[in-house]
C-alpha cells in the first residue's frame, strides 16, 4: 500500500499502430501508383549515353596513328583502343539502345572513314616477281599492317552496324565514295584486312539494291587493274572474285549482254597472270557458274584457257588442266564439239611433258569418262599426237608412275580403238624411222666436209 492508498498500475493511452516500411511494402506501393497512373512510365534518358559516345567517336576520329613513327605514346594508343572497344560495345546493343540515330551515325562514318580510308604502305617486296607467290597469294609478299589492333575493331564497328541496321537507314547515310574507298583497300597486303573487307562489302551488297550496279563496276574496275596493268599484283583478287562468286550465283538467265562481256574480257583474261595460282580457285568457281547458267559459254572459256597456255609455268599447267577436266565435266559434249581437236592436242603435249606433276594430271585426264567420250568423237584428228605422248613415255620418260599411266593408257586405247591405234603407230613408227634415216645422211655429209 502507498502513501496515499493502495497502488494501481497507470494504464497509458494506447499508441497508433504504425505501417510496415519494409522494402516489399515500398514495391508495392510503387506498383500501386503506377498502375493508378494514367501516363506510362518515361523511359530512362539517353543523353548521358549519347554524349559519352559521342566523344569516344570523336576522340577516334582525330587520333589517328599509325603504329610506326616512335613519336607515337603507347599509352595514347591504348587509349583509342578502348575507346574504340567503347564504341563497338555500343553499336552491338544497338537494338537495346535507342540512341544509335541520325546525329550519331554521320560522325560514326567520318570516323571509321578516318581510320579506315588511309594511304596504303609500297610493297614489302617490289623486286619479288609475281610468280614467287604461294597458293594464297601470301609468301613472299606477304606484309602485316602494323596498325592492325585500332583496325580490326573499326572493321568490327563497321560490320556490326551494317549488319543491325536496316536498308533505309544505310542507304541515307553510306554514300558511293564510302563504297568507291573500300573498293581501294582490297590492294592491301595484310590478308586480315581483306577477309573483313570481303564480309563488310558482301554485306553492303545485300542490303544495298540501288547501288548494286554501281558495286560491280567498281569490283570490275579493280578486277580491270589485275588483267591489263604491266606488272599485277594479286593482292584483293581472290576475295573480289569470292564476292562475285555468290554474286553470279543469282544471275537470272538467260544473261545479260554486260555478264557475258565481264565473263570475256574480265573472267578469262584473268588466266593470263603468271600469279594466277594465288586467286585461280575463286577464278574457277566463277567460271563454272557461269557455264552452268548458259552452257554455250563453255567454248568461249576454253578457247580463252588455251590462248593463255603457259609455256614455262608447270604450277599454272596443272591448274589449268584441272579447271579445263571440271569444264568438260560440267558441259555437254556437243556444247565443247568444235574445241576438242585443241583440248585433247594441249593434253598430248602435256602428257609428253618432262615435268611428272603435268604429265601424270594430263594423263589422268583420260579416266574421265565425259572426256573420252568427248574425244571419241573426233578419233581420226586427235590420236595422233595422243599415241605419240604415249609411246615416247613408255620408251623415254624418267618417272616410273608416268610410265605406268601410259601403259594403262596405250591399253585401254587399244580396246576402244585397236584399228586405228595400229594405224597411227605405224605412221608413227615410219615417222621415226624417216628421222632417223635424215640424221644418219646428215651426219655422212658432215663427216664427209670434215674429212675434206
Amino acid at each position: 500500500m502507498g502513501f496515499f492508498g493502495p497502488r494501481h498500475a497507470v494504464k497509458s493511452p494506447p499508441l497508433p499502430q504504425r505501417k510496415s516500411t519494409t522494402l516489399r511494402r515500398l514495391f508495392d506501393l510503387d506498383s500501386q501508383i503506377d498502375a493508378l497512373s494514367p501516363y506510362p512510365p518515361a523511359a530512362p534518358s539517353a543523353d548521358a549515353e549519347t554524349k559519352q559516345l559521342l566523344s569516344a567517336i570523336s576522340y577516334c576520329t582525330t587520333a589517328v596513328f599509325n603504329f610506326v613513327d616512335p613519336a607515337e605514346s603507347p599509352a595514347q594508343q591504348d587509349l583509342k583502343r578502348r575507346q574504340l572497344s567503347h564504341v563497338l560495345s555500343a553499336v552491338r546493343e544497338i537494338k537495346a539502345l535507342p540512341f544509335l540515330d541520325e546525329a550519331v551515325w554521320k560522325p560514326l562514318l567520318a570516323m571509321l572513314a578516318a581510320n579506315l580510308f588511309r594511304p596504303l604502305p609500297p610493297p614489302a617486296h617490289p623486286s619479288l616477281p609475281p610468280d614467287l607467290l604461294d597458293e594464297d597469294g601470301g609468301g613472299y609478299a606477304m606484309a602485316l599492317a602494323p596498325d592492325w589492333p585500332h583496325l580490326h575493331i573499326a572493321y568490327d564497328i563497321l560490320s556490326t552496324a551494317v549488319a543491325e541496321a536496316d536498308e533505309r537507314t544505310l542507304r541515307r547515310h553510306i554514300d558511293r565514295g564510302f563504297l568507291r574507298g573500300l573498293v581501294s583497300l582490297f590492294q592491301s597486303e595484310d590478308p586480315r584486312e581483306r577477309d573483313r573487307l570481303k564480309v563488310v562489302y558482301h554485306q553492303l551488297y545485300s542490303k544495298l539494291a540501288p547501288d548494286r550496279g554501281f558495286m560491280r563496276r567498281q569490283m570490275v574496275c579493280a578486277l580491270a587493274h589485275q588483267v591489263f596493268d604491266a606488272e599485277p599484283r594479286p593482292f584483293g583478287t581472290a576475295e573480289l572474285l569470292e564476292i562475285w562468286g555468290s554474286i553470279i550465283c543469282g544471275f537470272a538467265v538467260p544473261l545479260k549482254e554486260e555478264h557475258r562481256v565481264f565473263l570475256s574480257r574480265i573472267l578469262v583474261p584473268l588466266h593470263k597472270a603468271k600469279c594466277v595460282g594465288a586467286y585461280h580457285r575463286q577464278l574457277a568457281y566463277c567460271v563454272t557458274q557461269f557455264v552452268a547458267k548458259e552452257p554455250g559459254l563453255g567454248e568461249v572459256v576454253a578457247k580463252g584457257i588455251l590462248r593463255h597456255w603457259p609455256s614455262t609455268n608447270c604450277h599454272k599447267e596443272v591448274l589449268l588442266l584441272e579447271e579445263l577436266e571440271e569444264l568438260v565435266e560440267s558441259s555437254d559434249v556437243g556444247d565443247l564439239q568444235k574445241v576438242a581437236v585443241p583440248i585433247c592436242n594441249r593434253v598430248a603435249r602435256c602428257s609428253g611433258s618432262t615435268n611428272s606433276q603435268v604429265a601424270e594430271r594430263a594423263l589422268c585426264m583420260w579416266n574421265n569418262e565425259q572426256f573420252v567420250k568427248m574425244a571419241s568423237r573426233c578419233w581420226e584428228q586427235v590420236l595422233p599426237a595422243i599415241v605419240e605422248s604415249v609411246e615416247k613415255n613408255i620408251e623415254w620418260h624418267w618417272s616410273k608412275s608416268v610410265q605406268e599411266l601410259a601403259t594403262s593408257l596405250k591399253r585401254m586405247l587399244e580396246e576402244v580403238e585397236p584399228a586405228l591405234y595400229s594405224r597411227f603407230l605405224l605412221q608413227l613408227q615410219r615417222k621415226e624411222a624417216d628421222m632417223a634415216e635424215e640424221e644418219r645422211k646428215r651426219k655422212m655429209r658432215w663427216e664427209r666436209l670434215e674429212m675434206a
